[in-house]
């Protein structure tokens, strides 16, 4: 008998050692045999699907294998961006520099461009998107067997959030050619037949990250306004073929500068996507699961919270797994809930703690949890 709770991920898995340098070759604009990443990356991607369908995932990614990250991977589709800018340290970070140093030797190093919005912004090249299209149809031909897919796209927001505005004379018109530069990749992903997933950490970790200088009156007019950028730039698609994920951060820092879900669940549920994913494994967000239960849930809304912490290998008890989706499926219904992870395993090219052994391992609990509390439902 099929199993009543779905399962899925956030969408990166790790890219291994073969495949790293080539995406970063790449995002660095050096050299690189474009036949021989092409064949390493179909050969990544079909293993992935192999193993997540062994895992038991109903839902299924291509791991964003051809991609060196899932929020940087624009600058080769858009025009508009240019440079390497430095970053601030995240709030919670910047007074721990000792910490800072013993997490980039555990995470490794961020070695991936990070542009800015130097020009205007316009789409130029989609076959990326293509390619990766036609890689995961491969894997999912040898080993999906009609299992469920989606694939991941930068939401506008989050572009602005990891690639700053040096160009645009106000937020509102960077986010206005971003959701129009965007649109033919949502499009195309939805058209291919995967269910489209908009990454959306600006709407909480770009707090205390990329819109850390604003006050929280002005974050919170800022990220409504990358709201309403993503629901014009997916107007042309059904809210049940799409998934956002929100989160505060894929790092084990120690998150006291995260802002409370309560205030900004408003603006997450004006969202258009169907199904939202959220962490609710790692110990600063697990108790928020209240926040969710006091909240009016519209009833065309699938939760899919995080029940797999992404920041540590302790495998999680597949009780514990069972026990998180009970939380959820009191609130909106068995029916309603898809079992998914707080973040993604890989978020970034060789960078991620986490091994990709306990990954797969992670995957299989997920699914025991799942059925366990299917059989108690």
């Amino acid at each position: 008998m099929a199993p009543t709770i779905a399962t899925t991920h956030v969408g990166s898995l790790p890219r291994g050692p073969e495949l790293t340098p080539l995406l970063l070759a790449r995002d660095h604009g050096e050299p690189y045999d474009a036949e021989a990443f092409d064949t390493v990356v179909q050969t990544a991607v079909t293993e992935a699907v192999k193993r997540q369908v062994e895992a038991g995932v109903t839902i299924v990614s291509d791991g964003e294998l051809g991609k060196v990250g899932y929020s940087t991977y624009i600058i080769e589709r858009l025009s508009g961006f240019g440079g390497d800018s430095p970053r601030k340290p995240a709030l919670d970070l910047a007074p721990l520099p000792e910490f800072r140093e013993k997490l980039a030797g555990i995470m490794g190093a961020q070695e991936f461009t990070r542009a800015s919005c130097t020009g205007p912004v316009r789409l130029v090249n989609l076959q990326p998107l293509h390619d990766d299209i036609r890689r995961f149809q491969v894997a999912l031909d040898a080993h999906g067997g009609g299992t469920r897919a989606f694939m991941n796209a930068a939401s506008p927001g989050l572009i602005t959030a990891f690639q700053a505005n040096a160009f645009y004379p106000t937020h509102e018109a960077y986010l206005a050619d971003l959701a129009d530069a965007m649109r033919p990749e949502y499009e195309a992903i939805v058209d291919a037949g995967f269910e489209l997933q908009l990454d959306c950490p600006d709407l909480a970790m770009s707090r205390h990250t990329g819109y850390q200088d604003m006050d929280e009156a002005g974050f919170l007019k800022t990220i409504e306004a990358n709201v309403e950028a993503l629901n014009a730039a997916t107007a042309n698609i059904a809210p049940d073929r799409m998934r956002m994920h929100i989160c505060w951060g894929n790092y084990e820092g120690p998150h006291n500068h995260d802002i409370p879900l309560e205030r900004i669940m408003s603006i997450i549920l004006a969202a258009r996507p169907a199904t939202i994913l959220f962490e609710a494994a790692n110990p600063r967000h697990e108790h928020e699961w209240t926040v969710w239960r006091d909240a009016k849930v519209p009833d065309d809304k699938v939760l899919a919270p995080g029940l797999i912490d992404t920041c540590s290998n302790y495998l999680e008890h597949p009780e514990l797994i069972a026990q998180r989706i009970e939380r959820f499926t009191a609130i909106v219904g068995a029916d309603r809930v898809v079992a998914s992870t707080d973040c993604g395993f890989g978020t970034f090219a060789g960078y991620g703690k986490i091994d990709p052994a306990v990954c797969w391992m992670k995957l299989a609990a997920l699914r025991e949890g799942a059925d366990l509390a299917a059989s108690r439902g």
